[in-house]
């Protein structure tokens, strides 16, 4: 699909722009990028076309009712549901606001993926049964299942510790003592799991961009962690254990 090497080249742009520009939002957030929401909504309007329309493009596929099509779909909706209307609810009141400018950029890039993941794996991919047992689907969902589990425990721990501390702590225990963020490491992981599982290059595409958008906030955390805590352990990473 032509579309998912155009995701590949929007990666590479944003991966340099944010090597350049913290994007203004959480605790990097400022303003000068125009009019903000609440962070509540910003989220939630930012990810519902990855639920939302991601099913509309399923539903109309081809192969939507076949086994392996349907785990597929599970996995993505097990992330994103709770991403869309869980996690926006269990920020603290206090989260900062979003600039309208940074939600629609989320919400089109998830509608530019959502419709070439959905179409993928609904209607161009070709999975037979025996696929469940093939290395690539095996590995590809334990990664997936085993960075799903990081990412949630890891974003209930930076809140459980905002909410003890009031405020910004510097995180340690478990993998906060490796990288400054474990969650983004944990999605990372997801992704990468993702294109194992599907074998495609929009599931390529969609990890690429992960580690594009990602990566860069990751290092402007550990920058911003050491400036405000004295005792940051400089061995500890960004996002990749012991590599970055």
């Amino acid at each position: 699909m032509m579309a998912g090497y155009g995701v590949l080249a929007l990666a590479a742009l944003t991966f340099v722009a944010l090597m350049f520009i913290d994007a203004p939002y959480g605790r990097h957030g400022r303003s000068g990028w125009g009019p903000t929401v609440p962070a509540t909504v910003a989220w939630v309007l930012m990810e519902l076309p990855a639920v939302l329309l991601f099913i509309g493009v399923f539903v109309s596929g081809a192969h939507r009712a076949e086994l392996v099509p349907l785990v597929l779909l599970g996995a993505w909706q097990l992330h994103y549901v709770h991403r869309t209307f869980v996690f926006p609810f269990v920020m603290p009141a206090s989260s900062r606001r979003m600039p309208i400018l940074v939600m629609l950029m989320g919400a089109t890039f998830q509608v530019v993926n959502s419709w070439l993941n959905a179409r993928f794996i609904s209607e161009l991919g070709a999975y037979d049964p025996s696929w469940f047992t093939d290395p690539r689907f095996v590995v590809g969902a334990t990664l997936f299942l085993g960075g799903f589990v990081i990412n949630l425990k890891s974003d209930y721990s930076i809140l459980r510790m905002k909410r003890e501390a009031k405020g910004y702590v510097l995180p340690r225990g478990g993998l906060f003592d490796l990288v400054a963020a474990p969650n983004y490491f944990g999605e990372l992981v997801e992704w990468v799991g993702w294109a194992l599982m599907t074998w495609s290059i929009p599931g390529l595409a969609f990890a690429v961009y992960t580690f594009a958008n990602l990566a860069p906030r990751a290092l402007a955390h550990r920058r911003w962690y050491r400036e405000r805590f004295e005792d940051y352990p400089p061995e500890r990473r960004a996002i990749v254990p012991y590599v970055l």
